[in-house]
């Protein structure tokens, strides 16, 4: 496992944005842990967080690319943080957008996108903080698609939780399938778990085991 990998698991623990315990999801399935990346809220933390980012979206997809789009609304600050972190450690020049929940009508910005113009021929990176259903995707592949003729490059979240998505695969899986791009994580739950190892607690090991047992993704 790479060494930002595990610097970054680290860095989800010490800012509690991954946490064990019980938790219901959004989906509806009890979980026994859960990651929030709007518990990201100090300057050093996005510092920080934009840096994993920008190495895992280089060692991912390269360089080549122009525009960092983060769906609204916890993709705004990933996309800036990272945006930032690129120019800081490869001196990339990379555009930053995001979506408007609701189109902005009047002043000199209007329309559904905060940051640059989407321009034909953009090569555009998705990134977002963890994909459970695909849902936001689908909300806001379309958007991106229609307003210029871009290529998207690729997606990248923070963490894969590795399970099912809306059937036997997971939602990273899902989402590749369906919108023709691919997608990462710079970590993966299997990582964190084997990474913790025997720092984690025998009985909440076996409650992860068999979350897995029931909601774990062939792949």
């Amino acid at each position: 496992m790479e060494q930002y990998k595990k610097e970054f698991i680290d860095f989800m623990l010490e800012s509690k944005v991954l946490k064990f315990g019980d938790f219901t999801l959004k989906s509806g399935r009890k979980s026994p842990f859960f990651m929030n990346a709007g518990g990201y809220v100090t300057g050093n933390q996005l510092k920080r967080l934009g840096e994993y980012y920008a190495k895992a979206i280089v060692n991912q997809y390269g360089k080549d690319f122009d525009v960092l789009f983060g769906p609204a609304y916890k993709g705004i600050p990933l996309a800036v943080a990272t945006t930032i972190a690129l120019d800081h450690l490869y001196g990339m020049e990379v555009r930053y957008c995001s979506d408007r929940k609701e189109e902005k009508d009047h002043g000199a910005d209007k329309g559904s996108f905060l940051g640059t113009k989407l321009q034909d021929g953009d090569r555009v990176v998705m990134i977002e903080d963890v994909t459970t259903s695909g849902k936001s995707m689908e909300e806001t592949v379309p958007k991106v698609r229609g307003a210029a003729n871009v290529e998207i490059v690729g997606l990248m979240v923070s963490l894969n939780r590795n399970e099912k998505g809306k059937g036997e695969k997971t939602a990273l899986t899902e989402v590749s399938e369906l919108y023709g791009f691919p997608t990462a994580a710079i970590v993966s739950m299997p990582e964190v778990i084997e990474y913790l190892g025997d720092k984690l607690d025998p009985e909440l090991k076996s409650r992860i085991d068999a979350y897995y047992e029931e909601y774990g993704a062939k792949e």
